[in-house]
């Protein structure tokens, strides 16, 4: 997307939960073109591990399609996005409406969410506490530097 080339380190079928912390499926427009199952044994694999998982914008569908939006909180682009892309889609009563949810070690945010993304991600990582991470939050989407860093 974007002209942007990415290469990865690993193939997929190289990825090991035991030295996995985070596994984020970016978004794209390639998920609306459909499922691929390669990746839903990949999730499902690592959803099984505890392994947390992360997907924004339509990298949600392929959440949604491998199954890990049943019965976990989950956002996306929009409750209607998914039920259009998605026909086996019957997770409604778990759909929020926000730009970035995580529940069951399963990230997902709407397109619009990229920072309220990251935040969830340092939430779950540990990365850092939870006043640093907040600090964090509104510098990097509200633009609020805190005067002991000015």
């Amino acid at each position: 997307m974007g002209g942007l080339n990415v290469v990865p380190d690993i193939a997929m079928d190289e990825i090991e939960a035991r030295e996995t912390a985070i596994f984020i499926v970016p978004g794209g427009n390639q998920w609306e073109e459909g499922p691929d199952q390669k990746v839903h044994d990949l999730l499902r694999r690592l959803h099984a591990d505890e392994i947390l998982i992360g997907a924004l914008c339509a990298a949600t569908l392929e959440i949604g399609r491998a199954g890990l939006t049943r019965g976990v909180r989950h956002t996306s682009n929009s409750k209607s996005y998914l039920k259009e892309m998605i026909l086996e889609y019957t997770d409604e009563r778990f759909y929020v409406d926000e730009l970035a949810v995580t529940d069951h070690k399963i990230i997902t945010a709407s397109g619009l969410g990229s920072v309220e993304f990251a935040r969830e991600a340092i939430r779950e990582l540990g990365i850092y506490h939870e006043p640093t991470t907040q600090i964090w939050f509104d510098m990097f989407k509200k633009g609020v530097i805190p005067a002991n860093l000015q």
